[in-house]
């Protein structure tokens, strides 16, 4: 009799263990397996998501194509990664004197609910004139964040209010739309600038990190 439990339990063990490795597999590599992703982001011309610059003017991911990009993901209410960052990329552009002109250089926000236009406006006209300011509804907002393979979230805070979560790197586009590589938040000019250089001067190859 405890022979014929011992068997019992042995094979009931196996038969867990067998339903554990199909749903394994079921999730890893079969039907139910999600979509290979790598994390970089989408060339612009394979992102669609329509918004608005500080200016009132209609942009997307068109608007970026032709020249060299330089976009940065998040909000005006940002207490030190953003102004941090955006100062940063300010000293860039000077680090890059007349050449500056040649690229696009995007903030988007991820807070729309506060990031109106003017408050874009008046938010990117404490740093470099040539970064723009990009807004726009949420859905539009997601699109883009999906698309540079970001993240963003809204998290409360304990005075009722809400602060925003979000992706800090830089993303950097050659003329033609690929992905060439990304900026860390806080990593060093010397180390930033020639990034910078070899999204304008990337021609042929494709993207890389």
């Amino acid at each position: 009799m405890q022979s014929r439990s011992v068997l019992g339990y042995g094979a009931a063990a196996l038969g867990v263990l067998g339903l554990a490795l199909f749903v394994g597999w079921w999730q890893v590599d079969g039907p139910g397996a999600p979509v290979p992703d790598d994390g970089r982001p989408l060339p612009l011309t394979a992102m669609e998501f329509d918004l608005t610059d500080h200016e009132g003017r209609p942009v997307g991911p068109d608007t970026l194509v032709g020249s060299p990009s330089m976009v940065f993901f998040g909000f005006t209410y940002c207490p030190d990664v953003c102004p941090t960052t955006l100062a940063d990329i300010s000293g860039w552009l000077d680090a890059l004197g007349r050449d500056a002109e040649q690229l696009n250089v995007v903030f988007i926000t991820v807070d729309p609910e506060r990031d109106n236009v003017d408050a874009m406006a008046e938010y990117v006209g404490y740093f470099h004139p040539a970064i723009r300011g990009w807004t726009g509804p949420e859905e539009q907002i997601a699109l883009a964040v999906e698309g540079f393979r970001a993240t963003y979230e809204k998290v409360p805070t304990d005075s009722g209010d809400y602060t925003m979560n979000h992706t800090a790197s830089v993303f950097l586009f050659d003329a033609e739309g690929r992905f060439v590589t990304s900026i860390d938040y806080h990593e060093p000019r010397e180390f930033a600038v020639p990034k910078i250089r070899r999204a304008m001067n990337e021609k042929d190859a494709e993207g890389a990190t």
